[in-house]
């Protein structure tokens, strides 16, 4: 169960800590997150720049918000010493944050540099794998599984030292030990392995996000690609490979044998990491040819960085929009729906909240509602579940924010955003080298040199990398209630945010329900959403 936790009452950290302000000066912002924001920061005693992440308490919102902290913290400090991992420095705590210092990587993105180089062969495709699999080996020999891997959890210490690669991000990481299960599905879109998808996983899985990233090293694109997310989650649980499509005839046989034994849908008959880096392609003086590659692998490369880069900037809009008090009152909510305090909401707490509000719904009626909410088909709705449904859903990609993270862009309001937008945009975000040419062309899709509210809302809403520490993993936890029966294989429209979260709404939900609905912890547009994802299956062209 997962339970609201009062920060009054005790340390996130569990203990004390010296006063970060009289060890460190806190500088510029380097970036933005969900829960917290990261600065570059000195050490008073010696001058040295680290970059400081700061995580608000009042956001972590329950106690498995709090453990994933420590956690992350805890893996850190096991995983200190490997030359490819970011160091931390050390934790603090403060009556408002949580404060990781770490390494400072000022280097830029494993993509960036790619791009910026130019020149890119078989060869640098090999050593950068190794460098990413070496830290997946790594890992896996201390007991840690990482399970978001990606491009952009990669960093450099140096821009003009491609060895200087850092794995920096270990928010989703965890402890396993031999044969353990894990059933809780985390990840990114592009990357989640298929048995994480099935719920039923284990280190395996970090070595299918390690050979999707060395694909798209090679070719620019994710081999598992679908304009929603719904759609990426079918092609993954599918596990074609294609390898007939540019540039995939001119790349050595040694190399799609590589991809092919890493992306093997039997996580037992996968390679593990250390097989991997025993492989004739990526092994010392292996076989992965120093010819460069079709330059039109790192176009796609520079588009496919370039949107992730502008729905990072978006998401990071949206996630400053949401309030403290915002947070806090789903919190009171969920409270006064628990009236038992068991941590969950039981149909008949469902049923007396709602009574209590007028509302005249039928036991049945109210009996599909909690269906739809229970994605773990426990009986109850547990604080992750209401979480889930009202932070993800009901904020961080509702219309208004949607339109409020438009207008950031669009700062003369003419309905448009343009190169000299997006690159005000960077420079407020400290986000440098980025190729605004690429950003426009990959998300115009008229092709008139600029991004229209259209456009910029169907690039939110294609499937991307996860929106945050933790929201991605309520994302897929919701989207995953119907995709492991494999019964259903129906890619829904788009036109409502909740259709990629909730592959079939319950087919008996009335619209009366709906509205109704809206008098419990105002959660409107949750159900709202369902009703029209109902009438887009039933009639979408009519709705």
């Amino acid at each position: 169960m997962r339970r609201a936790i009062d920060h009054q009452a005790q340390y996130v950290l569990g203990h004390k800590t010296p006063n970060i302000l009289e060890l460190y000066t806190l500088g510029r912002k380097l970036g933005q997150g969900q829960f917290g924001v990261t600065y570059l920061c000195t050490e008073i005693s010696t001058g040295i720049e680290y970059a400081c992440k700061s995580i608000s308490k009042r956001k972590l919102i329950c106690k498995e918000d709090v453990e994933d902290v420590r956690r992350e913290i805890q893996i850190m400090h096991h995983l200190a010493g490997h030359k490819n991992i970011v160091t931390i420095k050390g934790a603090y705590e403060d009556p408002l944050f949580v404060h990781i210092v770490m390494e400072l990587c000022s280097g830029g993105e494993l993509f960036d540099r790619i791009i910026q180089r130019g020149h890119y062969t078989e060869r640098k495709a090999a050593e950068l794998t190794k460098i990413i699999v070496g830290v997946v080996e790594a890992c896996h020999s201390l007991g840690v599984m990482h399970r978001d891997l990606k491009p952009e959890n990669f960093l450099l210490v140096n821009k003009d030292d491609d060895f200087s690669l850092k794995a920096i991000d270990f928010g989703l990481s965890v402890f396993f030990k031999p044969g353990e299960v894990f059933t809780d599905v985390v990840g990114s879109p592009y990357y989640v392995a298929p048995e994480v998808l099935l719920k039923c996983y284990g280190p395996e899985a970090d070595v299918w996000t390690a050979g999707v990233i060395l694909y798209i090293l090679l070719s620019g694109v994710p081999p598992f690609w679908a304009e929603t997310q719904q759609g990426i989650f079918d092609a993954v649980l599918k596990g074609y490979v294609d390898f007939d499509s540019d540039p995939w005839p001119l790349i050595s046989d040694s190399a799609k044998d590589l991809i092919q034994k890493m992306l093997c849908s039997q996580p037992s008959e996968r390679l593990t990491a250390h097989e991997v880096l025993c492989h004739p392609w990526i092994c010392e003086n292996g076989v992965a040819p120093d010819k460069a590659l079709d330059p039109a692998v790192l176009s796609r490369l520079k588009q496919f960085s370039a949107m992730n880069k502008l729905k990072k900037m978006a998401l990071r809009v949206i996630a400053e929009s949401l309030s403290e008090e915002e947070i806090a009152g789903l919190r009171e909510m969920f409270t006064a729906m628990d009236t038992d305090n068991s941590g969950a909401i039981t149909f008949d707490e469902l049923k007396a909240g709602l009574r209590s509000y007028g509302s005249t719904l039928k036991d049945t009626e109210i009996r599909d509602l909690m269906d739809a909410a229970d994605v773990d088909n426990s009986g109850t709705i547990d604080y992750g579940e209401f979480i889930a449904a009202t932070v993800h859903l009901n904020k961080l990609e509702r219309e208004e924010h949607l339109v409020a993270a438009f207008r950031y862009f669009d700062k003369d309001n003419s309905g448009y955003i343009t190169v000299d937008e997006l690159q005000q945009a960077c420079t407020e975000h400290n986000m440098t080298d980025v190729l605004l040419e690429d950003i426009i062309r990959e998300v115009d899709q008229d092709n008139d040199g600029r991004i229209d509210y259209g456009e910029f809302v169907a690039m939110m809403q294609k499937g991307n990398a996860g929106v945050g520490r933790r929201t991605m993993r309520n994302s897929l936890n919701m989207s995953m209630r119907d995709i492991v029966q494999q019964s259903r294989k129906m890619e829904y429209p788009q036109q409502s945010f909740l259709v990629s979260v909730l592959p079939m709404p319950p087919q008996n939900v009335t619209e009366e329900m709906v509205m109704e609905c809206c008098l419990f912890s105002g959660m409107l547009l949750v159900y709202n959403a369902i009703w029209l994802n109902h009438k887009l299956l039933k009639d979408p062209m009519n709705t």
